[in-house]
């Protein structure tokens, strides 16, 4: 039996009624079998973490592939450096992914879909789970599309919805469109009632039309800011009409181009525990920086950030922690960065029963190897490692 002492485990933003600091105790396989708070006032002996934090490791929400690969662009013979990628997504500290698709052809959405279905039973400890996938479109408004294809859009349609997800429905575990589109309304009423969790993005929605869409089940904002109505004191957009419910999960990419260290801060502030990071990685996730194709088009790399050569923002290649550390080096919150990598994702996909989801749950019986150290720094940097 082994203990630790003087663990802090990172508190839901916004509750401040929970013990400081913990004690931990392993069994002889390396696992929590026991958790409580610190005495007050009295010693307990066994080996002391000073304060570092311990948390489950990350889930993303979106990522669209690495080291090369796409993942709409999967085929069968990819198996294998798929099967590398969540090797080493594992190593950087990422549990499980939602395997972004965004918006393409209907042929290849579904064969990667059925790759995706070969790589989740090949699943082994101390590797990446795939979750279900997340489809990014192609029900997205066209003004907002970004680096979407405009030739693969589709107006939402409970045939069209079909026509992509039959034999899938139970694989899918996220879906991004645009609400206000003619249509929408069916194809989200049909998704909530398969269990398939919804996100507003790439959309024009205004405040009313995005909390009408909050009513009937969409759940969440995908990479909030980029590619809808911006925060504004007259126009206050889906993001603000969001932060007033409190009910709404926010994506956000913190990587300090796609939004500003500023702003990330504010929004943190202002969604708290409904604050979601992803990291919205694309293929070269994992290569060096410089020129990569993504489908008939080329990236452009530099500092983490993708672009299209028009200068149009793609996504980034940094890993999610490293979004977790951005973030809480440019707000000070290092317990509400942690959350919103671990243990928001989770309440996203967990729904009507994300309130049940609690630390302790998720710490007793694990392996101490499969969960994360957190520390921070003299200069307020945070760094992270696997636990053991």
């Amino acid at each position: 039996m082994q203990r630790i002492t003087d663990v802090r485990l990172p508190r839901r933003p916004g509750d401040a009624s929970s013990p400081t600091l913990w004690w931990l105790q392993l069994d002889a396989a390396g696992c929590i079998d026991a958790l409580g708070p610190m005495p007050e006032r009295a010693a307990l002996s066994g080996q002391s973490w000073n304060g570092d934090w311990l948390s489950p490791m990350g889930v993303d929400l979106q990522i669209n592939g690495g080291l090369g690969l796409a993942f709409p662009e999967l085929t069968e013979a990819d198996l294998p450096r798929l099967l590398q990628l969540l090797d080493q997504l594992w190593s950087d500290g990422v549990e499980a992914i939602a395997p972004t698709l965004v918006t393409c052809a209907v042929e290849p959405l579904r064969r990667a879909l059925a790759v995706l279905r070969q790589a989740r039973e090949q699943h082994q400890p101390q590797r990446c789970c795939l979750l279900g996938a997340h489809l990014e479109g192609p029900f997205l408004a066209e003004a907002r599309r970004g680096a979407h294809p405009r030739e693969h859009l589709c107006a939402p349609s409970l045939e069209a919805l079909e026509q992509r997800i039959a034999g899938f429905e139970h694989e899918i575990a996220l879906v991004t469109l645009a609400p206000e589109l003619a249509g929408a309304e069916a194809v989200i009423e049909r998704l909530r009632a398969l269990g398939i969790a919804v996100a507003l993005g790439h959309s024009a929605a205004n405040a009313d039309q995005a909390n009408a869409a909050f009513n009937g089940g969409v759940a969440m904002l995908t990479h909030s800011f980029n590619a809808m109505a911006g925060l504004h004191h007259r126009s206050p957009g889906p993001v603000g009409e969001a932060c007033r419910r409190g009910d709404v999960a926010l994506g956000l990419i913190a990587d300090g181009v796609h939004v500003s260290a500023t702003m990330a801060v504010l929004l943190q502030r202002l969604a708290g525990d409904r604050l979601v990071l992803v990291s919205d990685a694309l293929a070269p996730y994992g290569l060096s920086e410089g020129r990569h194709r993504w489908d008939d088009r080329v990236l452009l790399v530099q500092d983490g950030t993708c672009r299209l050569e028009d200068g149009t923002l793609a996504g980034v290649t940094l890993p999610l922690l490293e979004g977790v550390r951005r973030l809480a080096r440019w707000g000070g919150d290092c317990e509400g960065a942690i959350w919103a990598a671990t243990l928001a994702p989770r309440a996203v996909l967990a729904g009507s029963d994300a309130d049940a989801i609690a630390w302790r749950s998720l710490l007793l019986h694990q392996p101490l190897a499969n969960l994360l150290r957190w520390s921070a720094g003299p200069n307020g940097d945070l760094h992270w490692l696997h636990a053991a």
